[in-house]
């Protein structure tokens, strides 16, 4: 694909209307409608078969441990294969949050130091440094999709900028590129959270300084496993302040008093073992996502959001979530105050969506279709009080 407009292009009126993705490879029951992608997407019948894969391996001794470390490498290579990037700038952490920790919990941080941040972000990004007591860092608040906003608020003390490519609030896509330059004009780091457009949208991590991305939505794996992102390019000297048997480069048997050296490439981020079992899992989904051609995904869940976007609209009902492709992932949001029971409403009438924090929230995959669409609108119009 040369560009993402070309994909986003490529979102004509006839995108979506037959799934791209069989259904009849995913959980999904008869008759449901899930567009949950944006909480948990429905698991793949094949990773029945890979989770029984790690069973029989972790049975099997010191060949079955040599089967998983496999694995981890091949999943590591699918995943840096995807992103454009080497596979030693790919590591493996148990969730975002996790990374996040060690990556805050690493840097050199002063009194007076602060960290930007949308107010709306995601709690993965800022609790990590919202808890951090010695010493506190200030949080500064300006919109993600106001660069010139958020210029206005980065100090020379702004040490970080913290973002989602998506946000999963509203499913507004951000402008990172502007965000970037925003963050060298003082010299900050720039951190991404990939977790809502991963799978779907092309991603090129290099923008940032650090990156990650939860596995268990787009890119159709389970919980247990995100992927961390070093760019050593860009901080060719960064090191966690913590270290586990399996961050180290000597797991034989460590020299203490010698003084402990970690693996050189971004699996630092990995104190302890992966956990193998979502590793396998994660493995076979990013071969299913593989098999489609580049932009693939993007098109078809653009086509099913413009589709929702113009049922809405000739409907009265308003969305949060900016109409331009543009400007948005592969969710459509709507805010109301009575989210809870109308999701609720909604999944007795075999329309699963996500509900939480006010809005409820509509998000596509490669298995939904325009049929489901037709089956949110027809909901809506039974459920929907303004």
């Amino acid at each position: 694909m040369s560009s993402l407009a070309d994909a986003v292009r490529a979102a004509s009126p006839a995108a979506g209307v037959a799934p791209l993705f069989d259904p009849g490879n995913f959980r999904i029951p008869a008759g449901i409608t899930h567009v949950c992608a944006g909480g948990e997407t429905a698991f793949l019948h094949r990773h029945d078969a890979a989770l029984a894969r790690y069973a029989a391996d972790k049975s099997r001794g010191p060949h079955g441990r040599h089967a998983q470390d496999a694995e981890v490498l091949r999943a590591r290579s699918l995943v840096a294969a995807a992103w454009g990037v080497e596979r030693a700038d790919i590591g493996l952490v148990a969730n975002v949050a996790e990374g996040m920790s060690m990556l805050v919990e690493s840097l050199d941080w002063r009194p007076g130091d602060n960290m930007v941040v949308d107010p709306d972000e995601y709690p993965s990004l800022v609790a990590p440094v919202a808890l951090q007591r010695h010493p506190h860092i200030a949080i500064r608040h300006a919109r993600a999709n106001d660069a010139e906003a958020l210029a206005a608020v980065v100090t020379e003390r702004t040490r970080m900028i913290a973002v989602s490519h998506v946000s999963y609030l509203t499913g507004e896509r951000y402008d990172l590129a502007a965000l970037r330059r925003v963050a060298d004009r003082v010299g900050a780091l720039l951190v991404v959270d990939h977790t809502q457009a991963a799978g779907y949208l092309p991603i090129d991590p290099r923008i940032a300084d650090f990156a990650f991305a939860a596995t268990y939505k787009w890119l159709l794996g389970m919980t247990g496993t995100a992927v961390a992102y070093w760019n050593r390019a860009r901080q060719p000297d960064w090191a966690p302040s913590t270290a586990g048997w399996h961050s180290i480069d000597d797991t034989g048997r460590p020299d203490y008093a010698a003084g402990l050296r970690l693996v050189p490439d971004a699996m630092r981020f990995a104190r302890g073992n992966p956990a193998h079992g979502a590793v396998y899992v994660l493995a076979e989904a990013l071969d299913y996502l593989g098999r489609h051609p580049p932009g693939a995904v993007l098109a078809h869940v653009q086509g099913l959001t413009a589709a929702l976007h113009d049922r809405l609209r000739a409907e009265g009902i308003p969305s949060t979530t900016p109409r331009e492709p543009s400007r948005h992932g592969a969710s459509v949001c709507i805010a109301c105050p009575g989210a809870a029971a109308l999701t609720e409403a909604l999944v007795q009438r075999g329309v699963w969506a996500w509900n939480g924090r006010g809005r409820i929230r509509f998000s596509f995959h490669g298995y939904n279709s325009l049929a489901d669409v037709d089956r949110i609108m027809a909901a809506l119009r039974a459920e929907w009080r303004p």
